[in-house]
């Protein structure tokens, strides 16, 4: 993790860490980095500090000498779309903090594809960043240009990816949780337009988040489960605050992680597109029923470190079906190589309507694990040595150490890894039985806190 880029962009709390000056430092940076006479795209979630960061970003930007688009409110992979859509756009900058709690905001810095940024990128621009002091020449823009109707030529460019006629005929209904935030103006939009009958929870506009946090889990969602159970709707989605994660509940209340939802659609992009390479991307965090189910169908399975990046450049230069987190991030290749939640919503109305059957059914056909996830507070130094404990305490143990250190064990496997995104260790547990989920993680905490 570098001095500002964290596994996802610049985040902070505002205005104590994520600042009017860093906001304008990184716009800068990010311009002459870019170069003088590139044009990028702006846009914005919902959440507390985006129009003073915005403001700042754009500043920098403009005295960079770079041609500024301003999108307003949209969700992060609309805004990517429209960086990959327009090859006269060289990158794009989204100010969001994504799942993080509500008192963070962020950075996000797309390249030309619309894709995250390298990492040798992100020490390009930290240099700028700590080296400039004041622009070294006195010529600069001045004009930003709003960018026409950007969330319906999204929403337009993506309804001919899926089959509208099967989608309105199996009379499919979807209650979206939009977090109270940018994806409210997208999934319903999309949703209706593919021929879904919709309701929306959540769907107003609150930086204060007050339907519920806006990482969609297992916790955060109970009452988007009942209320799905009780609408009588073919499945619900629940997204983040930049509307890039999706997470399902199926039509009798049951919440399923990013990582079942996403086996069940790679599955079927599997029939859907037989053209492309038989193999999906996925990280670490991913459960052990991905490979158990997709190598019964003929689909290889890869492993990445955690970051959606590594995901989308496996996918544009080596190919496949789909990339995805067990988070909720899905990535459908054939239209654009990113995570987005609206899509992965279409997506699976689209296979409901074509394997009709509830998505219940679906579900019941996966291997069963139980999952724990949880995190604990600490700092980035103390995380590390956490991680230290747990290694020589399950050494012989087979181990990925890709990102962070995966353990497998009989019939379990656990990772400890620290957040990129704010200073927490994350540990996920699966196991064959709740209890013994329940012991791995007792065991893991008590090596992780010492």
């Amino acid at each position: 993790m570098g001095k500002y880029f964290g596994t996802d962009g610049i985040r902070g709390v505002v205005p104590s860490e994520l600042t009017p000056q860093l906001a304008v430092r990184a716009g800068y940076a990010v311009g002459s980095h870019l170069g003088r006479g590139s044009t990028v795209i702006v846009g914005r979630d919902v959440r507390r500090g985006g129009e003073y960061i915005v403001r700042g970003v754009i500043s920098g930007l403009l005295v960079a000498g770079v041609k500024v688009f301003y999108a307003g409110f949209i969700t992060t992979p609309g805004l990517q779309f429209l960086v990959y859509k327009n090859e006269w756009i060289d990158g794009g900058i989204m100010v969001t903090a994504s799942h993080n709690p509500p008192e963070y905001n962020g950075i996000k810095v797309f390249n030309s594809k619309g894709i995250e940024i390298s990492k040798e990128d992100e020490e390009a621009i930290e240099e700028i960043m700590d080296r400039e002091t004041a622009p070294s020449t006195t010529s600069f823009s001045d004009k930003v240009i709003e960018y026409p109707d950007p969330i319906n030529d999204y929403i337009d460019s993506l309804v001919n990816f899926f089959d509208v006629d099967s989608i309105r005929e199996a009379g499919i209904s979807v209650l979206v949780d939009a977090a109270n935030s940018v994806a409210g103006m997208t999934t319903p939009s999309l949703l209706s337009k593919i021929g879904v009958r919709v309701i929306t929870l959540n769907a107003h506009f609150d930086p204060n988040f007050p339907g519920r946090e806006p990482e969609p889990t297992t916790l955060t969602l109970k009452e988007t489960a009942r209320a799905t159970a009780a609408l009588d709707v073919s499945f619900a989605v629940a997204h983040d605050a930049d509307g890039d994660r999706a997470i399902f509940i199926d039509e009798i209340g049951e919440i399923w992680w990013g990582d079942k939802s996403a086996t069940l659609m790679s599955a079927y992009l599997a029939k859907k597109h037989p053209e492309l390479p038989k193999r999906v991307y996925t990280g670490v965090p991913t459960s052990m029923l991905v490979e158990e189910f997709l190598s019964e169908r003929g689909i290889e399975v890869v492993w990445e470190p955690v970051g959606s990046r590594y995901l989308s450049l496996k996918l544009m230069y080596e190919g496949g079906i789909a990339g995805f987190e067990e988070n909720g991030g899905f990535i459908y290749p054939v239209v654009h190589y990113v995570r987005d939640g609206a899509v992965a919503a279409a997506l699976f109305a689209e296979m409901l309507a074509k394997e009709r059957v509830p998505a219940s059914k679906l579900f019941s056909q996966l291997p069963r694990y139980y999952s724990i996830k949880t995190k604990y507070p600490m700092s980035r130094e103390e995380a590390y040595r956490a991680m230290e404990r747990v290694k020589r305490a399950y050494e012989g143990y087979k181990m990925v150490l890709i990102d962070g250190v995966k353990v497998f064990g009989d019939e379990y496997w656990f990772l400890v890894r620290p957040s990129g995104t704010e200073p927490v260790i994350r540990v996920i547990v699966e196991a064959r039985s709740r209890k013994q989920a329940e012991n791995v993680l007792r065991e893991v905490e008590r090596l992780i806190l010492g």
